[in-house]
């Protein structure tokens, strides 16, 4: 694909988010998401690589089911306004509409398309999808999620199933696809209390996950073999090694610092078991952080059976990396305050 169509495609997909969470009307998000859908499909679509084709094509028929439930349900929603009649009716409707954003968005239990798309796409199409695709479902979720027991069990079901199944993964795309799901629990459960809560934890997930992916894209990292050999230099492993841990949210790091804030708003609405939950699946999601990490610390190849040794030379970006999250202690505690 030429340049000039991906920035055509790519200015199409910004415009598709944007015109859906600042639309007035129920359509007009419908009409954001379908543009938003019709411009990332031929992005990820390549005809010379099978696996992304057939990517684009897993992530177009999932996102087709979800818009047509989507639209299913605010069509008849708008008729019932219409008639002035509230009744149940209304509140399986807004679980419909509630779950169709649940599954644009890949988060459990309708994320059995999410891991498989993510490993078949390369670094960049897989960070607009981990990140900048997220947005309008989210936003729209703010207007409908109810604070009542199918909430509770969609965020149960993300913190768990992104937890334990991502204890399983070799392949660095998938593991950052189960990480992203586990986030996604804390994000839902972010928008019971706050707006501004979810929007300062995705612009930190956002911030971490770009810069990983862009420091993997750059060394050609796709498996966890590779983290041991094309990281020969010192400095490189330091920053993937704190960026890491910053994304699993351990303290002192930047990605602590939204789960900080979550934890003690659920501890203020007495919400202890949902607080526990969460918390011992994120050390699971910890656990295999650690294993990642140490094994990068400890592990050295002298022989390399993949390729040659890639050398990573932003030094600029690699000073960014760490200052971003070594700067999480300095940051949280004055945004905490500021709260």
């Amino acid at each position: 694909m030429n340049n000039i169509y991906k920035i055509i495609f790519f200015t199409t997909l910004i415009s598709g988010t944007l015109i859906s969470i600042s639309s007035s009307s129920w359509m007009g998000t419908w009409m954001g998401l379908e543009i938003n859908l019709i411009s990332f499909v031929p992005l990820i679509s390549n005809s010379k690589n099978l696996f992304s084709s057939e990517s684009a094509m897993k992530y177009f028929l999932v996102q087709a089911l979800a818009s047509t439930s989507f639209l299913f349900s605010i069509i008849l929603l708008m008729i019932l306004n219409s008639l002035n009649e509230f009744s149940l009716m209304n509140w399986s409707l807004i679980m419909i509409l509630n779950s169709s954003l649940y599954l644009k968005m890949g988060a459990a239990p309708l994320h059995f398309w999410f891991p498989e798309v993510t490993s078949k796409l390369n670094w960049s199409q897989s960070m607009i999808l981990l990140t900048w695709q997220k947005i309008a479902p989210m936003m729209l979720l703010t207007y409908t999620m109810p604070n009542n027991i199918f909430s509770y069990l969609i965020i149960i079901s993300s913190v768990c199933v992104g937890s334990i199944i991502g204890l399983n993964q070799t392949m660095m795309q998938k593991l950052m696809a189960y990480s992203s799901i586990n986030h996604m629990g804390w994000m839902l459960a972010s928008m019971l209390f706050m707006e501004n809560i979810w929007m300062i934890y995705f612009t930190i997930y956002s911030s971490v996950t770009i810069l990983l992916m862009m420091l993997m894209k750059n060394l050609n990292i796709f498996f966890m073999k590779q983290l041991f050999i094309n990281m020969n230099n010192s400095s490189l492993k330091f920053s993937f090694i704190i960026n890491f841990l910053s994304l699993g949210g351990l303290p002192p790091f930047l990605g602590f610092l939204p789960k900080w804030i979550i934890i003690q708003n659920m501890i203020n609405e007495n919400m202890f078991m949902l607080t526990f939950i969460m918390i011992m699946m994120t050390m699971i999601t910890l656990f295999f952080y650690l294993r990642v990490t140490f094994s990068i610390l400890l592990i050295n190849y002298n022989e390399n059976n993949w390729k040659p040794n890639l050398k990573f030379k932003n030094k600029k970006f690699i000073f960014i990396l760490n200052m971003i999250s070594i700067s999480g202690l300095v940051m949280s505690t004055i945004i905490i305050n500021m709260i």
